[in-house]
């Protein structure tokens, strides 16, 4: 497949995440679509949880059941979600190099670090929605406490207290303003930490340091990235008034109680829905974590190199003893004095001269 490593405009980004999408439909949405399967078997559970009950005729039973039955599996539910979001981004890293991808080899590849992965995921959900949380439950428990001390919200109640209702109205107030200045934060923080999961899974980082690499890396570019999740967000919202619409005007016309059948309709094309939209964001995400690479560290011609096979190879190892011998200086040795031949003369006496027999001289 052919690679697009360069940097690019919104509008490419825009071009390359629909091209990918079109040409890789089974990959993504099949990697979706495992998610959306593991929410369709606990919706239909819990639809037969409660119509055993309703057939029992345990009617108020039914609600808390069900409500119950949602806090046990909303664990799961995170755990799938995580993982398929996680999936999407490693096989779109895949295509968008021009590597083959497929679900098994997508869901094998991060399974390993998908304890990770969700952990990152939780700290970033804190850090963004810990602030809107908190305001809310403020909030609700202000009502609870102060309003249903003072008359309100009790059925039945015709007086209440004209301060009381001064001192709500003006809460409420308060509430909005900072709601909004919560929203403000939300959206800020949430495009800090947009690049952490591709971030997470190409570079193999840790929880922290994925949080961080996407701070740095998203620099410059937030506000781009904020229309990309605009556009997809007004995609899917389109999508799911489209397709869950009609349950929804259903739901109002008989006062909140579907038939079985509905009900077990409106899960099979949430499915489908869930496994369409999906991917979208994800593609996007991890298009924009390459162009900012691209971008601000050359990385269309660090993967060029590597590709031609151009990479430096590392330094040879020096073996211990010689990197030993190197490490602690030697000391020097003293000259070795050269022997001087002597003559044989200066070894040993010389011999006494003979007398010549005749003469008598030496």
């Amino acid at each position: 497949m052919e690679t697009n490593l360069r940097p690019m405009s919104l509008g490419e980004i825009l071009d390359r995440t629909a091209q990918l999408y079109r040409t890789n439909f089974v990959v993504f949405a099949g990697i979706s679509a495992v998610y959306a399967g593991v929410l369709l078997v606990l919706s239909l559970t819990q639809i037969g949880v409660t119509q055993l009950l309703l057939s029992l005729h345990f009617t108020k039973q039914a609600p808390l059941v069900s409500g119950a039955f949602v806090l046990l599996i909303l664990p799961l539910m995170v755990i799938s979600a995580g993982a398929a979001v996680a999936a999407n981004n490693r096989a779109v890293a895949w295509v968008n190099l021009g590597q083959p991808a497929t679900i098994r080899s997508a869901y094998k590849s991060i399974l390993p670090r998908l304890g990770r992965i969700l952990w990152m995921m939780t700290i970033a959900f804190f850090i963004v929605y810990l602030p809107f949380l908190i305001l809310c439950i403020c909030y609700g428990v202000f009502l609870g406490v102060y309003g249903l001390s003072k008359g309100f919200f009790t059925p039945g109640a015709t007086q209440s207290d004209p301060q009381a209702a001064i001192l709500i109205l003006i809460a409420t107030f308060v509430f909005f303003l900072l709601a909004l200045l919560a929203m403000v934060y939300l959206v800020l923080m949430a495009l800090r930490y947009a690049l952490a999961i591709p971030a997470c899974i190409i570079e193999d980082l840790k929880a922290t340091k994925a949080l961080k690499r996407s701070v740095e890396l998203s620099k410059g570019s937030r506000g781009r990235i904020f229309v990309l999740g605009l556009l997809i967000g007004v995609i899917q919202l389109g999508l799911g008034l489209l397709t869950q619409g009609p349950f929804m005007i259903a739901i109002i016309k008989m006062h909140g109680i579907l038939p079985a059948w509905v009900q077990i309709l409106q899960q099979l094309v949430g499915f489908f829905t869930n496994s369409f939209i999906g991917p979208m964001y994800a593609t996007g995400l991890t298009l924009f974590y390459y162009d900012q690479r691209i971008r601000k560290e050359g990385f269309d011609i660090e993967w060029m190199m590597e590709a031609a096979g151009m990479t430096v190879p590392p330094p040879a190892e020096i073996p211990a003893p010689q990197l030993a011998a190197q490490a602690v200086p030697q000391p020097e040795s003293e000259p070795v004095p050269q022997r001087v031949p002597q003559l044989e003369a200066s070894a040993a006496p010389a011999a006494e001269p003979e007398n010549d027999p005749e003469t008598g001289h030496a």
